[in-house]
């Protein structure tokens, strides 16, 4: 009997969670196409390049909505039950809360792979692609929103990079190199740089800068040589460097945890990334939360409000925990709070109030 409740169970709730995000997502992608819609016509960028770029970002939008979805899908599905008794029915066949909220757990696994998976396989590349072809479509680069480049640290190497390409290549390239007295050792510059994948070249992964003049300070003289490529060694990979396309929200685990070593070796704040990695890696469990806030609506009598209700107050909650969010990552930075408090006590508050309501219905 429990496996066929279950079965149930499971069928309403990703039927109504699939119509609710397939819904959002629909509401999503037309702000998304609104916000372009002010640059089609420039720089030859076009309807279809927005269009194309709008399908592109999908798969982070699902990735965001998800909890969402999940606590209106199961909300709706939940108190429809509820108002046609089934619930009831159920409860007096023996079906405890407990056992209840163990199947909502057991049916909030696929939510949680599905949001794992497209957090960290299918939004990351999906984000990157879409920023890379927005560039290409406007004949942009990278750099255009800053005014000297990108600058980074990168262990005696403060590197500065003007102009970053959508292939990932870079353009009128500056490294600053100290030595261990601190003073200025050398200034390399160069017209390109082309990242040589391990076992592409032979070697380890680096850099093959182009169109090369390195100013050399010695103890006696400056020293002026003109080398037509150079090989650099350095951890900056153009994954590294990608953080410059995706905002830390819409990195893979694997990216921002080599970013955040990255920081740390250089003795930079890496505080935003490492909220962003913890938000990550608690972001599938958010779907549990939200089944758990939804079944107390659903054990509730008919009298304290009817479907429409419910599903208001779930959109209201939904927005909330989405709100919250980043209010939450926001405070972590400018407060200095560990990042796993910044990105776990929303989870942590939205379970909370789902126990207590569901303290409060079993109480009546």
């Amino acid at each position: 009997m429990s496996r066929i409740l279950l079965g149930y169970l499971a069928r309403e709730v990703y039927g109504a969670t699939l119509v609710v995000l397939v819904a959002f997502l629909g509401l999503f992608a037309f702000f998304d196409f609104m916000n372009e819609f002010s640059d089609i016509g420039k720089d030859g960028y076009q309807i279809f390049h927005a269009l194309l770029y709008v399908a592109m970002i999908v798969p982070g939008r699902v990735y965001e909505l998800f909890p969402v979805a999940v606590l209106i899908g199961s909300l709706y599905a939940l108190t429809t039950l509820a108002r046609h008794s089934e619930i009831t029915v159920m409860r007096a066949a023996g079906l405890s809360t407990a056992a209840m909220m163990g199947m909502l757990f057991l049916i909030g696994l696929v939510p949680v792979a599905l949001t794992f998976v497209f957090g960290e396989y299918i939004a990351p590349p999906a984000e990157s692609a879409a920023q890379q072809w927005r560039l290409m479509a406007t004949n942009s680069t990278v750099s255009q929103q800053l005014r000297s480049g990108l600058w980074v640290k990168d262990g005696p190497h403060v590197v500065n990079v003007h102009v970053m390409q959508p292939d990932r290549s870079m353009e009128q390239v500056r490294i600053y190199t100290f030595g261990e007295d601190g003073a200025l050792a050398s200034i390399a510059q160069a017209e390109r740089g082309r990242y040589i994948a391990a076992g592409e070249g032979g070697g380890a992964g680096h850099w093959l800068l182009t169109g090369v003049a390195r100013t050399d300070f010695l103890a006696d003289r400056t020293e002026l040589v003109s080398p037509p490529e150079l090989i650099w060694q350095s951890a900056l990979t153009p994954e590294v460097l990608s953080v410059l396309m995706v905002q830390p929200e819409r990195m893979s685990v694997t990216n921002l945890w080599a970013y955040i070593r990255h920081l740390r070796d250089n003795q930079q704040n890496s505080k935003r990334y490492e909220i962003a990695l913890w938000k990550k890696i608690i972001a599938p469990l958010a779907s549990l939360v939200m089944l758990a806030l939804a079944l107390p609506f659903a054990l509730t009598h008919e009298r304290s409000g009817g479907v429409s209700v419910k599903v208001f107050l779930g959109v209201m909650l939904g927005v909330g925990f989405y709100l919250l969010n980043g209010l939450f990552s926001n405070l972590g930075v400018i407060e200095s709070w560990s990042p796993l408090t910044a990105a776990f006590t929303p989870s942590l508050l939205f379970f909370a109030a789902a126990a207590v309501m569901l303290y409060l219905v079993e109480r009546r």
